[in-house]
């Protein structure tokens, strides 16, 4: 016979920093909406070795001219909010790089306007 185990003591389930990261690039992607031309956001996560917050580094491009601080801010809110949604993880160290700027001008000197 076989005996029920409580949902307490059967253990947990282990998400890598891998599946963070990408969850994390994607929600980086939400909140941007729609981001300049050939820019993709991308993560790296480092998770401590117990259940507990994770440290999460996103690195965007983004258009420009814009509010680069409320792009931020969104993408740092979206990233908190998705982790606790879709992995029940809390993120509350969230550190957003700012790669590259697209700027209207440089977009259109590639397509062969000079000024």
């Amino acid at each position: 016979m076989t005996s029920v185990v409580p949902a307490a003591e059967r253990g947990a389930t282990r998400i890598t920093e891998r599946v963070v990261a990408k969850l994390a690039a994607q929600a980086a992607r939400e909140a941007l909406g729609r981001p300049a031309p050939g820019a993709r956001p991308s993560a790296t996560a480092v998770l401590r070795p117990t259940r507990g917050p994770a440290r999460i580094r996103v690195a965007v491009e983004l258009s420009y001219p814009s509010d680069i601080g409320a792009q931020c801010g969104a993408v740092r809110r979206q990233i908190v909010l998705r982790m606790k949604e879709l992995a029940d993880l809390d993120a509350p160290e969230v550190a957003v790089d700012v790669e590259r700027l697209h700027s209207a001008e440089s977009r259109g000197a590639s397509a062969g306007r000079v000024r």
